[in-house]
C-alpha cells in the first residue's frame, strides 16, 4: 500500500529512534517539518538507556577543539557539526527539558540523578508531535520526486529522509547493523565495520583470579612486541573473568582495533605518582613494621587484598616468606610488579559488546556541514552509522547530538 502525505509542510522520515534519530527528529519537526519516525524495538532510546552503565555520560564538558582531538577517526569532517552544536549546547538543551546535569572526573558530563531515564524521557519530550511509527523499516529508495520508506509493507513517501540506525553493537537494542545495508543500496559506500570502546581478552590466569577487582588511579601502558608505547592512560580499569575492561580499556581498545591485538602487552603501573626509588622506601618502611610478618600479610597497605596474593605469585616470590627474610632482588621483584604488571593480550571481546562500531557511511560522500549525502539531495545521515568514531567520555554521545541535529536543521529547509 502506498501511503501520501496531503500536509503542505516539507515531509522528513527519520529512520532509528536512538540519540541522533530523535535529536533529528526533535529539530526537524521545531522548525517546521512534519516528521515521522521509525523505530523498529517497540520504543525509543532502547540503546540510551543502558549507555554509562544507566548513567548515561551525556557529553564531555570540553571546547571543540579539545572534543576533536579526542575523535579516532576523521575528525577533520566533523569540525563543523561540534562548532554548529558544540557540548556546552548539549548541556543547555537538556537543562532546558529539565534535567540536571553535574560534570565527573575528565570533563564527564551526567545527570544530576544517575539515571539515564531522565535523558531517554527528554529526549522523547522533545520528539511530542512527531508521528512515531514501532516497526522496522525494509527499504528506502530515491525516486522521482523524493523517497519511498517502506516497514512492514507499508510505503509512505517522504521529500526527505535521515538514517540514524546507529551501527553494529548491542543488537539486542536495534543497532543490528541493517542501516549499512540500507545505505549500500542507495550507492553508498561502507567502510570495513569493527568493534571499538570494547573490553579486551587476556589468557593471563591473573585476570582470572581477580575477576571483579576495580583500580583506580593507576596508569597504563599498551605496548608492541618490541616494547614500542601504541596508547597511555591513567584512570579506571577493572579486571573480569576473560581479561580486562572499564574507561582505560575501552578507550585503549579504539586506539589499537586495528592490530594484532595478540602481539601486544598491557602493562600497569599500580603506583603511578611514585617513582621507583620513593616506592623502594615505601616498601622498606613497610616491611619495617611488618618484619616479623609473612609476605602475603605485609602488603595489605600497598594493594586491595584481593589482588595480593595473585600478585605475589606473579613476582614469583613465596607468600610465607618471611619479611625479614626478603633479599634486595626479591624486593627489586616486587618493585618492578608494582610499576609494571604486565598482562599479555590475546583479542577484542565479540562486535556485540561493543559500545560503539568503528566504521559506517564514507565521510567522503556526506557534506560536512549539513550530513546529506552527495549523491542523493535530501538524503541525510547521523551518528553511529557514519563513519565516525572517539574515545569514552561522552564523546560519542556529543557525535550522535551535533550530527542529529545538522541533518534535522537541513532536512527541515527548503533551500540549503
Amino acid at each position: 500500500m502506498m501511503y501520501t502525505q496531503s500536509d503542505d509542510r516539507i515531509r522528513v522520515a527519520v529512520v532509528g529512534g536512538g540519540a541522533a534519530g530523535m535529536m533529528a527528529a526533535g529539530t526537524a519537526q521545531s522548525l517546521g517539518a512534519s516528521v515521522t519516525l521509525y523505530e523498529g524495538m517497540g520504543r525509543l532510546g532502547k540503546k540510551l538507556a543502558i549507555t554509562g552503565k544507566g548513567r548515561c555520560n551525556v557529553t564531555n564538558n570540553c571546547k571543540p577543539d579539545e572534543f576533536l582531538s579526542n575523535i579516532t577517526k576523521n575528525a577533520r569532517f566533523f569540525y563543523g557539526a561540534i562548532n554548529a552544536f558544540t557540548p556546552e549546547d548539549t548541556m543547555s538543551f537538556f537543562e532546558g527539558l529539565g534535567v540536571s546535569l553535574k560534570t565527573e572526573r575528565g570533563n564527564r558530563v551526567f545527570p544530576v540523578s544517575d539515571k539515564a531515564k531522565d535523558i531517554v524521557d527528554a529526549m522523547r519530550s522533545y520528539c511530542n508531535g512527531v508521528n512515531i511509527i514501532y516497526k522496522k523499516v525494509s527499504a528506502v529508495e530515491k525516486g522521482e520526486n523524493g523517497f519511498s520508506v517502506t516497514a512492514d509493507g507499508d510505503c509512505r513517501t517522504y521529500d526527505k529522509v535521515i538514517i540514524a540506525t546507529g551501527g553494529r553493537s548491542y543488537p539486542l537494542t536495534g543497532s543490528d547493523g541493517f542501516g549499512y545495508k540500507l545505505a549500500s543500496r542507495l550507492g553508498h559506500t561502507v567502510t570495513a565495520i569493527s568493534p571499538s570502546l570494547i573490553p579486551i581478552e587476556s589468557s593471563s590466569r591473573l585476570c582470572r583470579d581477580m575477576q571483579g577487582l576495580s583500580l583506580k588511579n593507576v596508569s597504563i601502558k599498551v605496548k608492541d612486541k618490541s616494547g614500542k608505547v601504541l596508547y597511555t592512560d591513567f584512570g579506571e580499569m577493572m579486571f573480569t573473568h576473560f581479561g580486562v575492561t572499564g574507561p582505560m580499556i575501552l578507550s585503549a581498545s579504539a586506539h589499537i582495533k586495528d592490530r594484532d591485538i595478540s602481539s601486544l602487552t598491557l602493562s600497569i603501573d599500580l603506583k603511578p605518582a611514585l617513582d621507583e626509588k620513593t616506592l623502594d622506601q615505601r616498601l622498606l618502611s613497610d616491611f619495617s613494621k611488618n618484619s616479623n610478618k609473612d609476605l602475603i600479610n605485609a602488603l595489605g597497605e600497598l594493594l586491595p587484598s584481593k589482588m595480593i596474593a595473585p600478585f605475589i605469585e606473579y613476582t614469583g616470590l613465596d607468600e610465607r616468606k618471611k619479611v625479614n627474610s626478603i633479599t634486595k632482588d626479591e624486593r627489586r621483584k616486587l618493585l618492578l610488579g608494582l610499576k609494571s604488571l604486565d598482562i599479555p593480550l590475546s583479542r577484542l571481546r565479540p562486535i556485540d559488546e561493543a559500545i560503539i562500531t568503528s566504521g559506517g557511511v564514507s565521510t567522503k560522500e556526506l557534506t560536512p556541514k549539513s550530513m546529506e549525502s552527495k549523491l542523493h539531495a535530501g538524503l541525510f545521515f547521523a551518528g553511529e552509522i557514519i563513519d565516525l568514531d572517539a574515545y569514552t567520555g561522552g564523546f560519542n554521545l556529543q557525535i550522535a547530538f551535533s550530527s542529529g541535529y545538522l541533518a534535522g536543521k537541513f532536512a527541515a529547509e527548503y533551500e540549503y
